[in-house]
């Protein structure tokens, strides 16, 4: 219901914005695949994982820094869109609606108080209002399962810790999330057995049906 009623209040916009959007959970591959695209021309806009000065100190000490940790994600996310809006042919990876995902989640925890996530969605809806939708949002799907199995590969300490059921929590919230969206064209990628990275011939195909389908 709270995507539903989300998606209900967003108002479509005409301007520039960014071409292509990757969307997906964590580990699903969106920066690879963000790479990739770059090897056709397109600026990519990387997510602000390492820049942030926040995200150590959230992992240990979750109700102290989840509010200032989502507004600077959905900060550093508005900067990112105004600035590809200046420029053709640009890649963002993880959209700004995703953020409410996270905001969500932390909120339904109670790491967010509810005094904050309402502080937090006031400041989204106002952003919103100066944002275009894409031109092509491109949802990377996968199951819990692939995705901890990459998650682990991986190996980055912040993600590892976080327990196997989370993951399966923020894959239904993603899949509810999309099961609403209408924000701009939308292109749903099963990703489980695809390897962009290592694989030429996947790589090659899930490129021409984002190029096709854009």
């Amino acid at each position: 219901m709270f995507y539903e009623n989300l998606f209900k209040l967003i108002k479509l916009k005409k301007g520039k914005s960014v071409d292509i959007n990757l969307a997906g959970v964590v580990g699903v591959g969106k920066s690879s695949l963000s790479e990739c695209l770059g090897e056709e021309g397109y600026t990519i806009f990387k997510e602000p994982v390492f820049e942030n000065p926040l995200l150590d100190k959230f992992y240990y000490n979750k109700k102290r820094y989840a509010f200032p940790l989502q507004i600077f994600f959905l900060n550093k996310r508005f900067e990112l869109i105004k600035e590809a809006g200046r420029l053709n042919n640009t890649v963002l990876d993880r959209s700004i609606l995703e953020d409410t995902i996270f905001a969500k989640m932390l909120c339904d925890s109670g790491d967010m108080e509810k005094e904050e996530f309402k502080i937090y969605m006031e400041l989204f809806k106002n952003m919103l209002e100066h944002v275009t939708p894409p031109d092509l949002m491109v949802y990377l799907r996968v199951s819990p399962k692939e995705a901890i199995r990459r998650i682990n590969k991986r190996g980055r300490e912040f993600e590892v810790q976080n327990e196997e059921t989370y993951w399966h929590h923020l894959n239904d919230q993603y899949n509810s999330y999309f099961q609403n969206y209408n924000w701009s064209p939308l292109l749903i990628l099963d990703v489980d057995e695809i390897d962009f990275v290592n694989n030429l011939t996947h790589r090659q195909e899930v490129i021409s049906k984002i190029l096709d389908f854009k």
